[in-house]
């Protein structure tokens, strides 16, 4: 019993002493409470051993009043806040020694209610919202982009981004017949010398029967679409550079020949490496981003060079920076091809320097490399191409991700990010201001703005526009149509504009935000709010969490040390709890969209982080600059950054589960019609079980015509199917390492439809790390 005694002592003790701290803080008075009555159950518990039973009655029974009051009933949070106790009780539940007074017969059966009412739990599912998507309105004739019905040319199938592919051999009533069919290792894996988030976010292109993936560090892979059998590899000689905030391809681009069938590809299996070719005068071309900030231009046929595009094939994406530093600037992105154009964007490191280069946007010749136009953020008005000796504006806003083009209307749609330093608002121009973090239309022949939409004013949250803008044609009251783009935000709004005039489809208020002010710099007084929303509600006290009643007493010292006052709370000395996070609501995964249904599928997620402004002053920081999160230089200004997730000193979230869900909505109706939670710990925990917890994920969705969705993206190593009308789960198959890459779909040679997941895994947020691609089919 001294051991039993000593743990009640310690326990109280620890809880009484955070607890006090936590009422000086303006926090809850429990822990204090609990921390007092478990040192008296410590105290008696040898010698009175009856008092400390019915004290722990008593203490248990409170809790979990407490406990319930605070987080309803719900398996998570009751768990955490009562297993612990529960188990505590175990040896109290039997008298000292036979024939002794005994409160176990109070004890017990508190004991087994309590129990029982957290096991309870379990079955209760409060997070969940049922409901069918419309599915039998079908718009027959719905644009699906100009892509042969088995193939996969762009990054979201077409320049429309919708991730929507017209197949449907596979259906809800079959997709459990789904089974390897092949699996392809590139050989190129994460390095010890390789930045933290080296990841793996390719999706693959099929034109003809050959499939195009590119690697981390810029390895472009023919692949036969039957087999997986290689064809020839073309390695980017990318050198490695610690300055790199990431080392990722999330996917090559594709000009078809200039006549005839856009799928006649005659891939010629090399018999040496692609990049020892002699460089050749390309038809169709392939561009590849690489992180060294260049583009190349490569034969699919053979994976040469093409000779035709700039020097040989390649073009230097540094010309015209003001600013060069290495591993500052480069693509992770593909570009998009149209309307005889390749149009390039760039990742501007985030917080290590306020004279970085620059955002700017640019259109080249497809064929020959030659700049046609320059849209720079900064400087918006003057599109025309520069001299040899001009320069783009300092760290302008950019677009780190993926665009969309509507060819017929002749525009491009950019999602884009904000101005380095994203905590500091003090260094930006008004055209800076009206152009970051928003999208804005483009004209694909001159590169003149058409339109902006903004989703953050002022932006002071590292809050940039993550993914690919989607395109569909809207079903209007009348019975017609109307060009109309969705695209999905870091916040968890979905705005949905006329693509043709940015005018709000579903409406756009403003809501009052929190305010703040550092010297030099002020927070907007309202922000915007879509009409379709996935935001989060305000975190309070009582939502966080942890694995013991220790970690969750300290994540409630912290939330009440930190500064918040909801969304948009201004960063601060003193930290500010930022949520949604810096991963946000959406990310470059985007949503899918099924324009025949007018209905998209998306993966919300919710996690917290914070954001501290660190006074520099002359004082010696440490280490620095090793990625987005961590401590952050912000050289030339007077305030460095520190950004990281809300976690516990274990690890593990600080707002409680769940993290991560699925969910859908009516783009006729703007409403939110299911929403599941998504994905397990089996890979989470020392232990591999499968409890379904909703946890956090990066990636995207693929819809087909059937009515089956395909994803992978969690932090457990599943690809998943599932039914687009209701949500649920109907099919699941373990990856060999982690899915954080969007899948995609097509037919082969045999009119087979195949699904395709890339496994790497995330250096960010720790999946397994692999290099394989892997292919499903339909048993025979």
């Amino acid at each position: 019993m001294l051991i039993l005694s000593l743990i009640f002592l310690l326990l109280g003790l620890v809880l009484l002493g955070g607890g006090i701290w936590l009422i000086a803080l303006g926090g809850s008075w429990y822990y204090a409470i609990a921390g007092l009555a478990l040192i008296v159950v410590g105290v008696t518990t040898k010698g009175r051993r009856r008092t400390a039973q019915m004290l722990y009655a008593l203490f248990l029974a409170g809790t979990a009043i407490w406990a319930l009051s605070e987080s309803g009933y719900d398996w998570w949070p009751l768990a955490t806040r009562l297993g612990l106790f529960l188990v505590l009780a175990i040896p109290l539940l039997f008298p000292a020694r036979k024939g002794a007074p005994s409160g176990a017969m109070v004890l017990v059966p508190v004991w087994v209610i309590v129990g029982l009412v957290t096991v309870g739990s379990l079955a209760s599912n409060p997070h969940r919202i049922d409901g069918e998507l419309n599915t039998d309105v079908v718009v027959d004739d719905a644009n699906t982009g100009n892509v042969p019905e088995g193939s996969w040319h762009a990054y979201g199938r077409s320049n429309m981004g919708q991730r929507f592919s017209p197949l449907k051999q596979i259906t809800p009533d079959n997709i459990d017949q789904l089974e390897v069919a092949w699996q392809y290792q590139t050989g190129d894996k994460k390095g010890p010398q390789d930045v933290g988030e080296t990841t793996y976010e390719v999706t693959p292109l099929k034109v003809g029967n050959t499939l195009y993936v590119c690697t981390p560090h810029n390895w472009l892979i023919a692949l036969n679409a039957d087999t997986g059998e290689e064809q020839w590899v073309y390695d980017a000689k990318v050198p490695a550079e610690s300055m790199r905030q990431h080392q990722t391809c999330r996917g090559v681009s594709y000009l078809p020949p200039a006549s005839g069938d856009p799928d006649a590809i005659d891939v010629q299996p090399a018999q040496r490496p692609a990049e020892e070719l002699a460089s050749v005068q390309c038809d169709a071309q392939l561009f590849l981003p690489t992180s060294d900030a260049r583009l190349l231009a490569i034969d699919p046929a053979t994976g040469a060079r093409c000779s035709n595009f700039a020097d040989d094939g390649s073009l230097d994406l540094m010309h015209n920076m003001p600013y060069k530093q290495s591993g500052f600037y480069y693509s992770t992105s593909p570009p998009v091809v149209a309307n005889g154009v390749v149009v390039v964007g760039g990742s501007v490191n985030d917080n290590y320097a306020v004279k970085s280069p620059s955002g700017v946007i640019r259109a080249y010749d497809v064929k020959t490399g030659e700049l046609q136009w320059n849209w720079d953020s900064g400087n918006p008005e003057d599109t025309a191409p520069l001299g040899e000796d001009e320069v783009y504006t300092t760290s302008s806003p950019n677009m780190w991700s993926v665009a969309s083009a509507d060819e017929e209307l002749g525009m491009i749609y950019l999602p884009m990010g904000n101005r380095t330093p994203d905590q500091l608002g003090m260094y930006r121009s008004p055209e800076e201001e009206k152009y970051a973090t928003s999208v804005v239309a483009l004209s694909l022949e001159t590169g003149q703005v058409q339109w902006v939409q903004q989703f953050v004013h002022h932006d002071l949250w590292d809050m940039d526009t993550p993914a690919q803008p989607v395109l569909f044609d809207r079903k209007t009251e009348d019975g017609g149509t109307e060009p109309a783009l969705a695209v999905p935000t870091k916040q968890g709004d979905v705005y949905v504009l006329n693509r043709e005039t940015g005018e709000p489809i579903f409406p756009i208020t403003e809501k009052e935000a929190p305010q703040g002010t550092i010297e030099g710099d002020q927070a907007s007084p309202t922000q915007p709010i879509s009409g379709l929303t996935f935001r989060p509600p305000t975190l309070t006290e009582s939502d966080m969490w942890g694995a013991t009643p220790i970690d969750q007493m300290l994540c409630r010292i912290d939330f009440n040390s930190l500064n918040y006052e909801g969304q948009y709370t201004p960063p601060s000395e003193q930290g500010t709890i930022v949520f949604p996070g810096n991963f946000g609501v959406f990310n470059w995964g985007s949503i899918a969209v099924d324009p025949k249904r007018q209905v998209m599928f998306g993966m919300p997620l919710y996690l917290a982080f914070t954001s501290k402004l660190v006074p520099k002053d002359g004082a010696e920081l440490g280490e620095t600059n090793q990625g987005e999160q961590g401590l952050n230089e912000n050289a030339g200004a007077p305030y460095a950054v520190e950004m990281k997730p809300f976690l516990s000193p274990l690890g593990v979230p600080c707002q409680q589960p769940p993290w991560g869900y699925v969910a859908g909505a009516d783009l006729q109706t703007g409403e939110i019609t299911w929403k599941h939670k998504n994905g397990t710990v089996e890979d989470m925990t020392a232990l591999p079980l499968p409890l379904k917890m909703g946890v956090p994920g990066i990636g995207g969705p693929v819809i087909t015509d059937s009515g089956v969705v395909f994803m992978a993206a969690s932090v457990d190593d599943y690809i998943r199917g599932y039914n687009l009308k209701t949500g649920e789960q109907i099919w699941e198959s373990r990856l060999p390492a982690g899915g954080q890459a969007t899948p995609m779909t097509y037919l082969n040679s045999q009119g087979e439809q195949m699904v395709v997941q890339v496994a790497g895994g995330h250096g960010s947020i720790g999946t397994t790390i692999g290099d394989y691609v892997v292919a499903y089919k339909l048993k025979r």
